[in-house]
């Protein structure tokens, strides 16, 4: 390994693997990054690089490793208030205990993620996060509670597409018959 690459070097290295499908490597390349940006008192791209190494660590299917890689990452976007990273961190966190069974968790992270996804105004992005949501509700048999999720989503959309249009309104038809 050579020690004069640069944090972005390192970290430009570790998405070339990722995007290879080699995700042991990229998830290694991106750690290696997390610690240059640290090095270099680069907090908030040392928790991005950590989030990007979470999620490497889900697709090779170690998830223990992913949720202790993506720990605390949340609360360094909240100092710096960049509500939509802390969402993403948020729902990396939610998709590692997830990955662990710990769904009754996840779920309280992936509504966490919608929260500060919403406070950054990224209404598509937390429309993905609430149709997890509503699924695991689904899993667990709890109808109601997924068309009320699916309905909040859908309500942060600025510009719906047509189908996210008639969405809704199938939506809004099912809950009130």
């Amino acid at each position: 390994m050579m020690t004069s690459l640069s944090p972005e070097q390192l970290a430009d290295e570790a998405r070339r693997l990722y995007q290879a499908g080699d995700f042991a490597a990229a998830a290694e390349a991106y750690g290696r990054a997390a610690e240059a940006y640290a090095g270099a008192q680069d907090a908030l791209m040392a928790a991005e690089m950590r989030n990007n190494q979470a999620v490497s660590l889900l697709r090779a299917r170690r998830p223990e490793a992913a949720l202790s890689a993506v720990q605390g990452t949340d609360a360094v976007f909240e100092q710096a208030g960049d509500w939509k990273r802390q969402g993403m961190a948020l729902a990396n966190l939610a998709s590692a205990l997830e990955a662990l069974k710990r769904r009754k968790e996840a779920m309280t992270y992936y509504q966490r993620a919608a929260d500060a996804l919403e406070k950054a105004g990224e209404g598509d992005l937390r429309v993905e996060i609430m149709q997890l949501l509503a699924m695991d509700y689904l899993r667990r048999g709890k109808f109601f509670d997924a068309v009320l999720a699916l309905q909040s989503g859908m309500a942060g959309v600025k510009n719906p597409t047509p189908r996210q249009k008639l969405f809704k309104k199938l939506l809004f038809l099912r809950l009130w018959r």
